[in-house]
């Protein structure tokens, strides 16, 4: 047998291996026939692909989250005491299921804002950040080295040097492009700053697949903040594409919450708990969980009302939280869904949700951007998008620039935002946190803003290329799709 006959049989040994190792693993149906597929026509390199992005690291390996929790439980329990909680009897179940499942309290007494853009969130923070006396706790997907980063990082350096406490989680595989001489200067400038799950080999296998995309910040532990922004300059002045002459320019659109209140106990929490697995250094001081005078009034005349619970989700538990929360609430509906998102490549449960509240009379309604910036995830997400039209479901394809907004708002009554992507990644890999408001008032702004959003937008049914492609097209639509679970 010649050398190439001997390699054909030995890529074709190592594919059925790596598949038998798919199947014993008990993924979802989907993902493992996802997997296998991959592997099987594209032996090598699918068999790369799935030891660098598919292997499931053991939960007990990477972290135990049990030991993690009960530190953080005892010391935010010993200080975020809450007397009177009262919960919206409608919303219950939903705020039960987080606290069974992650252990996210509810805390009553927030001031939220909502943020759209770069130009209002990045002041804001800087103001916020600029005011701390005691900590700044950050956990960042992107940490960039531009002019916006720069700038960040300079008032980071400054507070350190004032006595502040500061300190950052960045993920590794979202800041692979940023030198590390970037983060070397604050950390000599005296904030610690922390890599969440370096990837190097041979570790890398197991650690590329699960990145921590939360946006957490966290000043003093009286304000917070949590959402889709990560900090570059992209998300103020929008993202280019092209060179000289032929580039063009996309506004950004983004949203973020600005948390006053118990609610940022809530927030404290995630971070502390990211901090402990990064430094395995436990911070449970008094401090970190200030108290907070709910009968005080906000400069602006408003009381601290809003109940919230912000809830995280990852690899490392057993129930997929976020996507759990969102089923819940879009299956209790009675009058309108409303859901923004970059990428729709939803779980069987989240479609199965969307698609029957439709059937129902409920008024269901999601919005993706026009122009991707992922271009499988766009094809394949197309085949979901007619799914959901067919059953009843409004999209809508937002042309005033890129859209990264990921929030959902249901009935007057209950709205999210946060990290979270609609997609298999966001529920089912990847470290995440939304946090989930039962506020009338606010939940009415976040209606008022998808609203806003949809003026700019080009009704999906009004595209014909994407609702009757040729078969040409549809077919590579549903290849992508068989890929959906990897993306």
């Amino acid at each position: 047998m010649s050398i190439l006959g001997i390699l054909y049989w030995l890529s074709r040994v190592i594919a059925i291996v790596a598949i038998v190792h798919v199947v014993l693993d008990n993924r979802q149906p989907a993902k493992t026939m996802a997997w296998a597929l991959v592997i099987y026509f594209l032996p090598i390199v699918g068999v790369v692909a799935y030891i660098f992005f598919g292997i499931n690291t053991r939960k007990e390996r990477l972290v135990s989250r049990r030991s993690m929790d009960l530190l953080t439980k005892r010391s935010m329990l010993e200080f975020a005491e809450q007397r009177n909680l009262q919960l919206p009897e409608q919303h219950k179940p939903v705020i039960d299921l987080f606290i069974n499942q992650s252990f996210s309290l509810p805390f009553n007494n927030n001031k939220v804002e909502m943020f759209t853009d770069g130009y209002q969130f990045f002041p804001a923070l800087l103001r916020d950040l600029s005011r701390a006396k005691s900590h700044i706790h950050i956990a960042i997907y992107i940490f960039e080295d531009d002019a916006l980063g720069r700038l960040l990082s300079d008032v980071l350096i400054d507070k350190a040097r004032q006595g502040v406490e500061v300190r950052v989680v960045y993920d590794d595989v979202g800041c692979w492009g940023v030198p590390v001489r970037f983060f070397e200067r604050m950390r000599e400038g005296g904030v610690e700053i922390e890599p969440f799950m370096p990837v190097r080999f041979p570790t890398f296998a197991r650690k590329a697949n699960y990145r921590n995309h939360r946006k957490i910040f966290v000043i003093d532990g009286a304000v917070g903040y949590i959402g889709g922004m990560n900090i570059a300059l992209r998300y103020v002045k929008g993202r280019r594409y092209g060179k000289g002459k032929h580039a063009s320019g996309q506004p950004w659109r983004d949203t973020m919450m600005r948390i006053e209140g118990r609610g940022v106990y809530s927030l404290q929490r995630a971070f502390l708990i990211d901090w402990y697995f990064v430094d395995r250094t436990l911070l449970s001081d008094k401090k970190y969980y200030p108290h907070v005078n709910v009968g005080r009034r906000m400069q602006n005349e408003e009381l601290l009302s809003s109940l919230l619970q912000t809830v995280t989700s990852g690899p490392l538990s057993p129930y997929p939280e976020i996507m759990q929360g969102y089923m819940r609430i879009i299956m209790a509906a009675r009058k309108y869904v409303y859901m923004e998102t970059p990428y729709f490549l939803p779980t069987t449960g989240v479609l199965s949700a969307l698609k029957m509240a439709a059937q129902t009379g409920v008024d269901v309604r999601v919005m993706i951007p026009l122009k991707s910036d992922a271009r499988f995830a766009e094809w394949a997400g197309r085949s979901y998008l007619r799914e959901v039209v067919a059953a009843g479901v409004k999209v809508s394809l937002y042309k005033a620039g890129f859209l990264h907004s990921k929030l959902m708002v249901c009935d007057d009554s209950i709205a999210t935002c946060g990290s979270t992507n609609i997609d298999f990644r966001s529920f089912e890999n990847n470290f995440e946190s939304n946090v989930f408001i039962y506020d009338a008032e606010v939940a009415r702004h976040m209606r008022e803003v998808y609203l806003a959003d949809e003026r700019q937008s080009v009704d999906y049914m009004a595209m014909t290329h994407l609702l009757k492609p040729s078969f040409a097209v549809r077919l590579w639509e549903s290849l992508t799709r068989l890929l959906s679970p990897l993306l």
